[in-house]
């Protein structure tokens, strides 16, 4: 492909990437090993495996990417062209090692007459060693982006869905695609779920729960930031509540023949020991409207933070263990100390509250100053006008919330109607009753005579 690149793309996705791709790397490949990269990959991946192994061989279908890569690596053989092109004569007979962290649906050239998935594996595999290994990406066609987003541009063609063959015929789901695998005589080692995506591959893990699913959740919604149908963040946290996570990941990785990979790629990402994360335990309260269990913990967090003036310890990077607390991960700096910095981040719990549509036990609506003021007076802190967040109004993130909100503020608003209306029918009633006649008719005369007197002592004072 003369007049396009998948390392530099103008209108396709980029080439595969991402720390929890250089850790898988890392961990499966060897010194001794001669590798195939089948695809387009990060140029800092392809330089990353070119120093860690014996030979390389690079597979990819645009000229000027071929182009790019050779002169960058010259001890590596570099061909240009499809799958189905590339045949023993070219490079080395078998690989140790085939890379194809990308998938398998960008090895097809604008002359490939028709290729399967299952063709494209097969053809892979023809090049693997008898003990060989295999890393390879696949996509998921029914993952948490299509909860996510509406679907509009799929209606819209782009410059690279002119060879569809090889992505239809891809196997459809996890399952699917573990037994396709399987089938064609490869022994699965590990299976990863990869968030967000296989073009930025933050974190990769065989096993969500606690803390390894906020990490899921965190990288899924820092890439759907705009307006979404659903909150991802709260999305990514229900499925893994439901054991559906791996099944719904936005791409996994199949790893064939190695042995002793982590759990968690990055390695050292979710962080070690018990405990539970403090924003799921407050909101996990406010929606059973527990009002006992937020005004013992939001003292002790308090507490917590005054005494280790822990600025990056707002609530969604805060782990709560029976008592203790401790840092996970990082969060913006914030430029104040003591209880300025405590309410800045009750501040932050307020604000990522409403944006996730959460039930809260008072009334919906609410702005970030009055929820983070009433938050903070658990604490024994008063928060002057101004010094939190503004007053403004802040809707759900998704619209499925959004909706749920506008439900429930329909709901309060029937019932203050009904309490409007026996409110004055009461009033009604009493403004009827004789002993309220009787005590009008006894006072009102001796108003009118009051009145007329203040009236006449005034124009004596004058």
């Amino acid at each position: 492909m003369l007049n396009w690149s998948d390392l530099h793309p103008v209108d396709a996705r980029p080439p595969a990437a991402g720390p929890a791709a250089s850790a898988l790397l890392d961990a499966a490949l060897s010194a001794t090993d001669s590798v195939l990269l089948a695809g387009p990959h990060s140029l800092d991946l392809i330089t990353a495996i070119a120093d860690r192994v014996a030979s390389l061989d690079i597979l990819v279908r645009s000229a000027p990417d071929a182009e790019e890569i050779a002169e960058l690596l010259d001890s590596s053989q570099v061909f240009c062209g499809a799958l189905d092109r590339f045949t023993p004569a070219h490079g080395s007979s078998e690989y140790d090692v085939i890379v194809a962290l990308d998938g398998l649906d960008r090895l097809v050239g604008p002359d490939t007459a028709k290729l399967t998935w299952a063709d494209a594996l097969a053809s892979l595999q023809d090049r693997l060693a008898s003990s060989g290994r295999l890393l390879l990406g696949a996509t998921n066609r029914f993952g948490f982006e299509r909860f996510i987003q509406p679907d509009i541009m799929a209606a819209l063609p782009r410059n690279e869905d002119w060879g569809r063959d090889l992505a239809d015929s891809a196997p459809a789901g996890l399952k699917p695609l573990q037994t396709a695998v399987a089938n064609a005589g490869l022994e699965i080692a590990r299976t990863y779920a990869v968030f967000p995506s296989l073009v930025d591959a933050s974190v990769a893990l065989t096993e969500l729960d606690g803390l390894a699913a906020v990490l899921a959740a965190k990288a899924v919604a820092e890439c759907n930031a705009g307006p979404t149908l659903m909150d991802p963040y709260r999305l990514v946290l229900d499925a893994v509540g439901s054991g559906l996570a791996i099944e719904l990941a936005p791409a996994w990785y199949i790893v064939a023949g190695v042995t002793d990979l982590p759990t968690v790629l990055p390695i050292g990402v979710v962080p070690d020991g018990p405990g539970v994360l403090l924003e799921e335990h407050l909101l996990a309260a406010l929606r059973v409207d527990d009002q006992a269990a937020l005004r013992r913990t939001i003292p002790d967090y308090v507490a917590w933070i005054l005494a280790e003036d822990a600025a990056a310890g707002a609530p969604d990077n805060v782990i709560l263990d029976g008592s203790s607390y401790r840092l996970f991960g990082d969060a913006e700096p914030i430029e104040a100390s003591g209880e300025a910095l405590a309410v800045a981040h009750l501040a932050r719990f307020a604000r990522r509250s409403l944006e996730s549509g959460s039930r809260q036990p008072w009334p919906a609506g609410g702005d970030v100053q009055a929820l983070t003021a009433r938050l903070a007076s658990m604490a024994g802190i008063t928060v002057p006008q101004g010094l939190s967040a503004s007053a403004e109004v802040v809707r759900p993130l998704g619209s499925a919330e959004q909706l749920a909100t506008v439900a429930r503020l329909q709901e309060e608003l029937a019932e203050a109607s009904a309490r409007a209306i026996l409110f004055e029918g009461q009033v009604s009633g009493i403004r009827r009753s004789r002993p309220y006649r009787v005590g009008h008719a006894v006072m009102n005369p001796a108003r009118v005579i009051v009145r007329r007197a203040r009236r006449v002592l005034q124009k004596v004072r004058r």
